[in-house]
């Protein structure tokens, strides 16, 4: 009998799915110790029994964590307080929850001495990219394997029916079911869909595809009226108005707003969008919870912020935005703006008002007691500490560039 002598330990970030179960072998095959590690982030997933799989595959152990209340404390609700929208449509969900599982991956890597770490990613898209930045940035010496971007894996995988031969060869339990003609990644942030029949961005999405959402059509047909009290910029209390009801605890509150922004078919989009690695593609999200405090955050951020700091905030945004979907959560740029953006909400505080119905947020009215909202001063039936003399004198020193633009543009076209 022939020893195969070790190469080393990986942590391999695993699914319990196919691919991660036939890389899991694939990486013993190899002459690795494996490590297998399942990050619960809110997906619907049986972990017990992805726990008994990994084992039986020959994993030396297995982590099984729960990070569901870090990830909507440490990653969701900076991506709240900054509004985070990527190309004006996208709110992040899966990009936001790869830094946060690829953190814990990197934590078990060095408690274990691994000297490797591996996920199922694929070489087109933009996880590969999230997932390694973030190892890198905090294990520098870590090395990583990415299987499907190594001929001898690719060349041998060519798609899904050479992953279930070899999961038959190799006694790897297969879906019983026929899986769905398209690619599924699940979150307590959202549900993404992409691949498959999707790919052409003609095609419109199947009516069974949402699993999140209802269709807005078939959603209750009386509103859910909310009450979200923000501080620092974040939700500390939602309060359903009619039924008397309230969540106080970050994940409790997130959950509650995923439920009844589901319910009432809140925040599905389809869209295409640019891959970091420069490709287009196209996908399809649902993000209830998330676009239902989108617009509450943005509802209470413009009632209590400076209008000069909300003008810097929001490109800061758009920044943040762009750097946590191409992967650089843990460069030191984003860090920079993350303690910006989180500078500019300390003011950002106070109760906003909503009804959820029928695929739709509509604001009903907001209250703080850090407001510069002034009734007073901006009401037309009381003049106030405003003298209306001065908007002449305001108004003609405006009209100076104005006047000397179209002076000098009048003078030009007499020109021939």
């Amino acid at each position: 009998m022939t020893c195969i002598m070790s190469k080393g330990t990986v942590v391999l970030a695993y699914s319990g799915g196919l691919d991660t179960s036939c890389i899991l072998v694939w990486l013993k095959e190899q002459g690795y110790n494996v490590i297998a590690y399942l990050a619960n982030i809110g997906q619907d997933e049986d972990f017990e029994a992805a726990r008994k799989k990994a084992e039986s595959l020959g994993a030396k152990k297995v982590f099984i964590e729960d990070l569901r209340s870090q990830f909507v404390e440490d990653f969701i609700w900076p991506a709240v307080q900054a509004n985070a929208v990527y190309e004006d449509r996208y709110p992040l969900g899966t990009a936001v929850a790869r830094p946060c599982i690829a953190h814990r991956q990197v934590e078990i890597a060095r408690r274990e001495g691994a000297q490797f770490v591996s996920h199922g990613a694929t070489g087109k898209g933009n996880d590969q990219i999230r997932f390694e930045l973030t190892c890198y940035a905090l294990y520098p010496e870590v090395k990583i394997i990415a299987p499907w971007r190594i001929p001898e894996f690719y060349n041998r995988f060519r798609g899904r029916t050479d992953l279930m031969e070899y999961a038959q060869k190799h006694g790897i339990p297969v879906p019983v079911t026929p899986r769905a003609p398209w690619s599924m990644d699940a979150n307590l942030m959202h549900i993404s869909y992409e691949s498959g029949i999707l790919e052409n961005p003609k095609s419109h999405a199947p009516a069974d595809l949402y699993l999140m959402t209802k269709n807005p059509e078939d959603s209750p047909n009386e509103p859910d009226v909310l009450e979200i009290e923000f501080k620092n910029g974040v939700p500390v209390r939602v309060t359903n108005v009619k039924e008397s009801t309230s969540k106080d605890t970050p994940l409790d509150i997130f959950s509650y707003l995923n439920e009844i922004g589901g319910k009432h078919g809140v925040g599905r989009i389809d869209i295409v969008e640019n891959r970091f690695i420069g490709m287009k593609s196209r996908g399809i999200y649902e993000t209830p919870g998330g676009t239902v405090l989108l617009k509450a955050h943005l509802d209470i951020e413009t009632f209590t912020m400076d209008k000069e700091v909300r003008r810097i905030k929001q490109g800061l945004g758009i920044r943040f935005s762009e750097l946590v979907y191409n992967g650089f959560w843990d460069s030191p740029e984003c860090d920079f703006v993350r303690h910006c953006i989180a500078k500019s909400q300390e003011n950002v505080e106070g109760k906003v008002q909503l009804s959820v119905f029928k695929g739709q947020v509509y604001i009903l009215g907001r209250e703080s007691s850090k407001s510069l909202y002034n009734e007073e001063l901006v009401s037309m039936d009381v003049q106030g500490d405003y003298d209306p003399c001065d908007a002449s004198g305001f108004i003609r020193i405006n009209a100076v560039r104005l006047r000397e633009h179209h002076r000098l543009q009048g003078f030009s076209g007499t020109k021939k």
